[in-house]
């Protein structure tokens, strides 16, 4: 066992003696460690990543309102076994705050769920799964009182992300403006740019709220119980403001894609609608009671931004050399961008079936 780790552990207010910590799952984020005790609980113990998560203390501070709101309505609605259905992090035991820090490091433990398993797999069952989850998550912190900050800002901000394009066109870092096949798609993907970025003019113009939103709406950030039942939402590293859209689209660009996000074979590309109808309406039966009229019309829009706007950020990215997303071969981001732009069409040409469909629920 790694004496640091454990001396890290007992910063915090663990009960029992800790007897191990051994790795944890496979995230791409943060490290993570489980920690067993021969006391009641066992503990998940996470150093954050500050490269992406700059403001530990915003971070910490959403997660704290976030978890306390949604315990909040589980003891008025006298659920039970509650501890399995938020998460619960613990205190410094010096500071009282939910992470502990030598100035280089920042650290966090939250108690491990127990009998708690996830899946990996997209199909239409677990895909309304998720969408009840996502938008019950939503609805029980719509009338959170405390405000949450954007703890990666500007995150899905598509009017930023088409500047940026913008920008790295008229650069052409890497000369590669040149090929007819880039310009080809940025022509294309410039002339959608008025029409995927009014989301952010309808907010502006006081038509389209903010919601809490968890902005990382994939399968396996939900627990279930060995039953099938789901337990709740996990990973809320960014959980913050956002348009619905970013829970609703952004699961939807990975579950509903019948290929690969860098999929060589855009034949295999495509949009399920299989996909979106089980995700739909698993959302509408959680999250309809608070939408806007103007939510609900745009959650077919919410479909077609996010394989737009990821298709933008990896254009972008090759024009500029390449310097933000890890590549694995010289045109792996051109060929990312074709995919996500075959997965926008298809998604657009499926819009008129998502407002009939939506309109049944």
């Amino acid at each position: 066992m790694d004496e640091r780790l454990k001396q890290i552990v007992g910063h915090f207010a663990v009960e029992g003696e800790v007897t191990d910590i051994r790795p944890l799952g496979n995230g791409l984020i943060n490290d993570t460690f489980l920690v067993v005790t021969d006391g009641p609980d066992n503990y998940v113990l996470q150093r954050i990543n500050q490269a992406i998560f700059q403001d530990v203390d915003l971070l910490q501070h959403n997660i704290d309102c976030v978890t306390r709101h949604i315990r909040a309505k589980l003891v008025a609605a006298g659920e039970k076994d509650i501890d399995r259905k938020v998460l619960r992090f613990l205190p410094d035991r010096e500071t009282g705050k939910s992470y502990w820090t030598d100035g280089k490091e920042w650290w966090r433990v939250s108690v491990f769920i127990r009998d708690a398993i996830t899946y990996e797999a997209v199909t239409p069952e677990y895909a309304g799964y998720a969408g009840v989850a996502f938008g019950r998550f939503e609805a029980m912190l719509a009338d959170l009182p405390e405000k949450l900050g954007e703890t990666i800002p500007d995150f899905h901000n598509m009017e930023l992300r088409a500047r940026q394009l913008r920008e790295a066109v008229a650069a052409d870092a890497a000369g590669r403006m040149a090929d007819p096949e880039v310009s080809a798609l940025v022509a294309g993907i410039q002339a959608c740019e008025q029409e995927m970025c009014k989301a952010e003019r309808l907010y502006r113009d006081g038509v389209l709220p903010k919601r809490i939103c968890h902005c990382d709406t994939k399968v396996n950030n939900m627990l279930f119980d060995r039953d099938g039942n789901i337990l709740c939402v996990i990973d809320l590293d960014t959980v913050m403001p956002a348009f619905v859209f970013s829970d609703f689209g952004d699961f939807l660009r990975t579950a509903a894609n019948t290929g690969a996000e860098d999929d060589p074979d855009l034949d295999k590309v495509s949009f399920n609608m299989d996909i979106f109808k089980a995700f739909a309406k698993g959302y509408l039966s959680t999250a309809g009671a608070f939408l806007t009229p103007v939510e609900r019309e745009m959650l077919p829009f919410a479909a077609t931004l996010f394989p737009y706007m990821q298709a933008v950020r990896f254009l972008a990215d090759y024009i500029n050399g390449d310097t933000y997303y890890k590549i694995k071969y010289q045109e792996h981001n051109l060929v990312r961008t074709r995919a996500q732009w075959k997965l926008f069409t298809s998604a657009r040409a499926h819009v008129p079936a998502m407002a009939d469909y939506l309109k049944t629920l």
